[in-house]
C-alpha cells in the first residue's frame, strides 16, 4: 500500500498558496485492507474512506469509463493494479494532476508544474471531453487564478463539447455549485468570460449572455455595454469580499436589460420588473438557495430606488423600508445596499466614486426604528388606522433625521 497527496494541495503548495484541504490516493490496496486499518467507507460510487484519526479522505486509485451523457454517465474501476499514473490521467487539468509521495518527491507525469510556471490551464487528456462539469471547473479556476490563460487546445475542446450538446446534460445542482464557487473567487468576471468564449454561457445562463452587446446611456454607464457592466459589478463584489448572496445579486441585478425593446435603447425603462422575472426564472432553474434568490429579487426590483435615495421623498423612503422588510431584516437590507454599491461602482471610471445612498438610508432606517409603534397602536382608538398612523410617524421621523425630504425624480 502506497499513499500520495494529490490534486489541489500539491498545486497550491507549489504556488505558495495556503490549502488545508488535503486529498489522498491509495495505490495497491483493497477496500478490505482499508477497513482492516480502521478507515470508514463514505464513497457511494467508488471507494473513498475517512482516516480513523484525522477524518481526511483517502480514495483508492481508480480509472473511469464513459457510459452515458452528462456528469453521472461513468463507470469506475478501483483495484490494487491501478497505478498512480492511471489515477492522475483521469483528472481534469495538468495543474491538478500532480502528486507528492511520502518521501516528498513530486510525481508530475503531465507537466503540471511547467503549466503552473507559464500560467496555463490545460486539460490532461481526451477524457476531459467526457465530463461537462469540467467546463465549469476551468471557468472557476480562471476566476481563482485570474492571470492564467486557457490553452488553445483546451479552448477548442470546450467549444466542441458545447457544440455537441454535452454541456446541455449538466444537472442544475452541479451548475449552481460551480457557479457559486466561481462567484466567490477573487475575480469572478473571468468565469463568465471563459464560459462565454466557449459558448457555454448561452446554454447555462442565457439571461446573462443576452446582456452582452446591449447598450446603455453613456452618461450613466461610460462602459456602455451591459454585459461588460455586469462583469465589473461582480468584480466589485469580490473586491469588497461580500458574501455569496450579494455576489449573486450583482450578477442578476440588470437581467431585464437583455430584453429591453430595441426602439427605446439605450434607455431601459421598466427593466427592474423584467429583471425580477428573469431572476426568478434563473433561480428556479438552478435551484438557487433562498437567501441568494431573495436578495437578488430585492436588488433587481429596488436598486434604482436606492441609487436615487438623495431625491426620494420621506414617504417613499419609508415605503422602501416596508416593502423590503428592512425593519425586521436589517442585515438583509444592508446586503441590498452592498449590492447597490457594487452596481454603482461597477462602471468605467466610477470604481472609487463616492456613493452616499447607503449611509443616507441607514440614517433614515435608524430613525424609523426609533419610532415606538406599540405606543402609537395603544393610543389609537380606531384599530384600522394603526398602520396609517405608524407609517405617518415613520415619515415624520425620516424627515427630521434627513432634514430634507426632497421631491421624487423623473426616472430614466
Amino acid at each position: 500500500m502506497q499513499i500520495f497527496v494529490v490534486g489541489g494541495a500539491v498545486r497550491d503548495e507549489l504556488l505558495g498558496r495556503p490549502n488545508d484541504d488535503r486529498d489522498y490516493v491509495v495505490v495497491g490496496a483493497t477496500p478490505e485492507a482499508m477497513l482492516a486499518q480502521g478507515f470508514r467507507p463514505v464513497g457511494k460510487d467508488f471507494p473513498v474512506f475517512l482516516h480513523p484519526q484525522t477524518q481526511e479522505e483517502y480514495a483508492l486509485a481508480r480509472t473511469e469509463r464513459k457510459t452515458g451523457r452528462g456528469y453521472h454517465g461513468f463507470a469506475f474501476h478501483a483495484a490494487p493494479d491501478v497505478t498512480l499514473d492511471d489515477d492522475l490521467a483521469r483528472r481534469d487539468l495538468t495543474i491538478n494532476a500532480m502528486a507528492r509521495a511520502a518521501d516528498g518527491s513530486l510525481i508530475d507525469p503531465f507537466h503540471g508544474q511547467h503549466d503552473l510556471q507559464v500560467k496555463i490551464l490545460r486539460h490532461v487528456g481526451p477524457a476531459f471531453a467526457e465530463d461537462p462539469v469540467r467546463i465549469l471547473r476551468i471557468a472557476r479556476f480562471a476566476a481563482r487564478f485570474s492571470d492564467f490563460s486557457v490553452a488553445p487546445e483546451t479552448q477548442a475542446l470546450m467549444c466542441d463539447m458545447v457544440a455537441s450538446g454535452e454541456a446541455d446534460h449538466l444537472v442544475a445542482e452541479r451548475v449552481w455549485q460551480e457557479l457559486a464557487k466561481g462567484l466567490m473567487e477573487n475575480r469572478p468576471s473571468r468565469m463568465l468570460e471563459v464560459l462565454r468564449d466557449c459558448g457555454a454561457l448561452a446554454r447555462l445562463l442565457p439571461e446573462v449572455d443576452k446582456l452582452f452587446g446591449v447598450p446603455q446611456r453613456a452618461d450613466y454607464h461610460p462602459e456602455v455595454d451591459t454585459g461588460i457592466h455586469t462583469l465589473m459589478v461582480i468584480d466589485q463584489s469580490a473586491r469588497h469580499n461580500f458574501p455569496l448572496p450579494v455576489r449573486f445579486s450583482a450578477l442578476t441585478h440588470d437581467l431585464g436589460k437583455g430584453e429591453t425593446p430595441a426602439d427605446i435603447l439605450p434607455r431601459h425603462l421598466g427593466h427592474e420588473e423584467r429583471s425580477v422575472r428573469l431572476t426568478e426564472q434563473l433561480s428556479a432553474r438552478l435551484r438557487v438557495p433562498n437567501d441568494c434568490r431573495d436578495l437578488a429579487l430585492l436588488t433587481a426590483r429596488y436598486h434604482g430606488n436606492v441609487h436615487r435615495a438623495a431625491d426620494l421623498k420621506a414617504s417613499t423612503v419609508v415605503t422602501l423600508f416596508e416593502k423590503t422588510d428592512a425593519l425586521r431584516r436589517p442585515e438583509r437590507f444592508r446586503q441590498l445596499l452592498d449590492a447597490c454599491l457594487c452596481d454603482y461602482t461597477g462602471r468605467l471610471g466610477w470604481e472609487n466614486k463616492a456613493y452616499d445612498s447607503p449611509q443616507r438610508l441607514l440614517t433614515a432606517l435608524a430613525a424609523v426604528n426609533a419610532v415606538r409603534g406599540g405606543e402609537i397602536a395603544a393610543a389609537c382608538t380606531d384599530p384600522g388606522k394603526i398602520p396609517e398612523r405608524i407609517h405617518a410617524a415613520r415619515v415624520r421621523a425620516v424627515k427630521q433625521a434627513l432634514n430634507e425630504p426632497g421631491e421624487e425624480p423623473e426616472q430614466h
